[in-house]
């Protein structure tokens, strides 16, 4: 009963530790999280978020874009609102597009594009690859970390396979001799009658 009280005393002060200075911070219970609301605080940035945020507003501010894997990291979100932001669309928000489209694809109808002037009040779900220009360079992916993977798969399965090639030279060449041998010697026995 004491540590209950010693944790509900503290509970605040942990909170406010994790939670952003522009927002205020709820706890919806140990297992089940914490609700951040950032709505209407006039943010330009995302600030860092705690990973046990649940729910996440940011509606009513002046975001035009979340930095690539800003998101990533919040394994128990369940609730977002992102409305009312005047979102730049360009590759900027491609991460952004990619997210939601598996965090909530209804979201996707809902965020409307603010800028450049001839996607002003396009969804950011209908924009196409030539809407967006020429993205490549900066899809969410850690292209690099992947390209190294792959390299060590590959030259693992091709070292694996010259040794499975010498084995079975090997086995050959030590197979021949055997029976080679053997015919010799049968040859050599003078056979008795």
């Amino acid at each position: 009963a004491v540590l209950g009280c010693a944790l509900w005393v503290l509970l605040p002060g942990v909170l406010a530790e994790l939670c952003p200075s522009p927002c205020s911070c709820t706890s919806l219970g140990e297992a089940r999280g914490t609700r951040v609301d950032c709505g209407s605080r006039g943010l330009r940035s995302l600030p860092a978020l705690p990973r046990t945020t649940r729910s996440l507003h940011l509606h009513n501010n002046s975001l035009s874009s979340i930095p690539t894997g800003a998101l990533d990291s919040l394994g128990l979100l369940q609730e977002l609102q992102l409305g009312d932001n005047p979102w730049h669309c360009d590759c900027h928000i491609l991460y952004l597009r990619l997210w939601l489209e598996d965090f909530s694809a209804p979201a996707l109808a809902w965020l409307r594009c603010a800028s450049p002037a001839h996607l002003r009040m396009k969804p950011l779900g209908q924009l196409t690859g030539n809407e967006l220009g020429g993205c490549t360079t900066l899809l969410p992916t850690k292209c690099l970390q992947f390209f190294w993977r792959d390299l060590i798969l590959i030259a693992g399965v091709v070292v694996t396979l010259l040794l499975v090639a010498l084995a079975l030279k090997f086995s050959k060449e030590l197979g021949c001799r055997l029976t080679l041998g053997g015919r010799r010697l049968r040859r050599g026995i003078p056979k008795t009658y």
